[in-house]
């Protein structure tokens, strides 16, 4: 059956009262920028707490339906059938051939569910539920009717003209992006990292990114995967800036002055300020990292608080109380999986230290980085010659 108009759901977005046409606009503008990306002409608009998306041309269904499927705010996607009130004969023999190009076996269990938001409509609700239902059964009897758990539901809605639909496509959920903010994801070429950029982006924040880049010790290859992990997350996100920063000198000058067990840590420090400093200068309001608690010597509690110290901005880390396996199964979900585990290693685990400490002492640490005589110098360094890169 060729559709020409789809009935977007939206769930959480239905609970910002007085705000909630604010959150509404977002969603559309975010379907418009998906929808742009395939071929065909689309009008998007909403009615009465409903967004429609009508197709103007001819296009490809799976395709209009993959773009749908990866915008937040969407919880579903419903192919219909929309037509003007002629009476409720019309109605009647409109569901019946929906019906019937619809469902090629008949042989399932349905269920009739009207919905009047026209409430000057001359039948009520149940009195259209059993019109049709009887209709339906006359017309094809290997059908029957389940109201408790039926294999179809069929929806009619009375509205200003009359929406028919019976199947429902998941989309990702969360809020629309642009709703909450901006922030700076540090994003290595690990598992991790990417999800934490998708989950924070369902949450309607943008996202610009920062990798940490170390040749020759970190190879081209390296920072290719990492751009091929942005452009994955990019399709929930959209467009991400991502800044690569050469760390190679700042990494060797605490490699050289500092103690082996604290490389990590200080690394770890350095790279907030750098990231931090990024974030200010593109409006980014905190930093977001894909660490779990207790995942490696740098991911304890202890560890975690040593490194946040040095950031002025919060820390946002989504997959913080996640195990692996939890993290992986999003990966996989999100198609970053497979990319991550690539066998090229990030400037962290080319530079960790054979028996890293997993609870640094503050004081310990501040005397370590006492001897970083030229830190500031390398980080200077280090920002004026950050790459830029619109990742899509």
């Amino acid at each position: 059956m060729e559709f020409k108009e789809f009935l977007i759901k939206y769930a959480e977005i239905g609970t910002k009262g007085k705000n909630r046409f604010i959150f509404e606009d977002a969603l559309m503008k975010q379907i418009r920028i998906s929808l742009k990306k395939i071929d065909g002409k689309f009008e998007v608009n909403k009615e009465n707490g409903r967004i429609y998306v009508e197709a103007l041309s001819e296009y490809d269904y799976d395709e209009v339906i993959e773009a749908l499927s990866h915008v937040f705010g969407i919880v579903g996607i419903s192919p219909m059938i929309r037509i003007s009130d002629n009476g409720f004969e019309d109605l009647k023999n409109t569901v019946i051939e929906y019906i019937r190009e619809m469902y090629s076996d008949k042989n399932f269990t349905f269920k009739v569910n009207a919905r009047r938001a026209r409430k000057n409509y001359p039948m009520e609700s149940m009195e259209i539920n059993a019109a049709v239902g009887e209709a339906l059964l006359n017309e094809f009897p290997e059908m029957k009717v389940d109201v408790h758990n039926p294999e179809v539901l069929i929806t009619i809605e009375i509205r200003k003209n009359i929406n028919i639909y019976s199947m429902t496509l998941p989309g990702p959920g969360g809020m629309p992006v642009g709703t909450a903010g901006k922030a700076m994801l540090m994003l290595s070429g690990g598992i991790d990292s990417p999800v934490a950029g998708y989950m924070i982006s369902k949450r309607g924040v943008m996202l610009n990114a920062t990798y940490f880049h170390a040749p020759p010790y970190t190879s081209e290859r390296a920072k290719q995967k990492v751009i091929d992990l942005a452009k994955k997350v990019a399709v929930y996100s959209g467009p991400i800036e991502l800044n690569v920063v050469n760390f190679t000198e700042v990494q060797l000058h605490i490699y050289d002055k500092c103690p082996h067990e604290e490389l990590t840590i200080i690394m770890k420090r350095v790279m907030y300020q750098i990231a931090e400093k990024l974030a200010r200068e593109s409006g980014c309001l905190g930093l977001v990292t894909g660490e779990s608690i207790a995942q490696v010597s740098s991911q304890t509690l202890q560890s975690l608080a040593v490194i946040d110290e040095v950031c002025g901005l919060p820390v946002y880390r989504p997959v913080i109380a996640f195990d692996k396996q939890d993290i992986v199964d999003i990966a996989e979900k999100i198609d970053t999986y497979e990319i991550s585990i690539q066998p090229y290693e990030d400037c962290c685990t080319t530079f960790v230290a054979k028996h890293p400490v997993t609870k640094p002492n503050f004081n310990a640490i501040k005397r370590s980085e006492a001897k970083l005589d030229r830190i500031e110098e390398l980080v200077e360094a280090a920002l004026a010659s950050v790459e830029k890169i619109i990742v899509e």
